[in-house]
């Protein structure tokens, strides 16, 4: 079988992933339209090989330009860790799909807030984090971490919109912290597919390659544009994953 489509689709999963998350937007779908016949967890678990060389990548990227949170990252990846391995398991007992209007509502809601306001996320506002913010970062960590193992699409986006709008950060530290997470998402997800063979190995490395050129070039773009480019970024991506999600919906 030619893997042309899928390498080629890898790696632009790769940029926009490294980006603002959304890779799952492209990578996903192709996987699926390619092997129409083959089990869900099997396609899940070799995007999740792919996935996580790029966001590897591209959060060890960030953290080496990009002062970030630990104390409030940590725990929240721990959790996502846990969490997401929880959320793989489901994947061959509960349809993904039931999460699909679920998903479409809270998508519209972020994009109307952001496109409203301006400001959202234009300048980095932290400050010293209380119990209170901790315990949210760990909350939504572990939540946002079983969704991504579950089903996946928009992670990244929620996770930026968490932490703009509960922490006060801009869009590029948000999208930093958001790779940190979600690459503890990906091994938590992966650890649950590969302890049960659900992946192809050979496509997934093959991929994984393609995936890890585009994040190089998604995170210099990062990092060379800023703020700005980063929300240009994110509002087109959260876009077409509205677009995406409501045409599965309605054919």
């Amino acid at each position: 079988m030619d893997w042309t489509l899928l390498l080629v689709g890898a790696f632009f999963a790769g940029l926009v992933d490294s980006i603002v998350g959304g890779g799952g937007l492209i990578q996903l779908p192709l996987l699926l339209a390619t092997f129409p016949g083959m089990a869900a967890p099997t396609l899940f678990g070799t995007n999740k090989i792919a996935s996580i060389v790029g966001t590897s990548l591209a959060a060890w990227r960030y953290m080496h330009r990009i002062r970030l949170n630990w104390t409030m990252l940590a725990p929240a990846a721990c959790g996502a860790l846990l969490a997401a391995y929880f959320g793989a398991l489901t994947v061959a007992i509960i349809p993904p799909k039931v999460l699909k209007p679920l998903t479409l509502a809270l998508l519209i809601a972020v994009a109307l807030y952001i496109f409203r306001r301006k400001e959202f996320g234009a300048e980095n506002r932290q400050q010293e984090h209380g119990r209170r913010d901790h315990l949210l970062a760990v909350f939504f960590g572990t939540l946002i971490g079983f969704y991504d193992g579950f089903f996946g699409p928009g992670t990244g986006s929620f996770l930026i919109f968490v932490f703009i709008r509960l922490f006060g950060w801009d869009f590029l530290h948000a999208s930093a912290a958001a790779k940190v997470v979600n690459l503890a998402t990906n091994l938590g997800a992966l650890a649950y597919f590969l302890d049960h063979g659900q992946v192809l190995p050979q496509l997934g490395l093959a991929m994984a390659a393609a995936n890890f050129c585009g994040a190089w070039a998604g995170s210099h773009l990062a990092l060379t544009r800023g703020t700005h480019f980063v929300r240009k970024v994110f509002l087109c991506v959260v876009t077409l994953l509205i677009l995406k999600l409501f045409y599965d919906l309605v054919f």
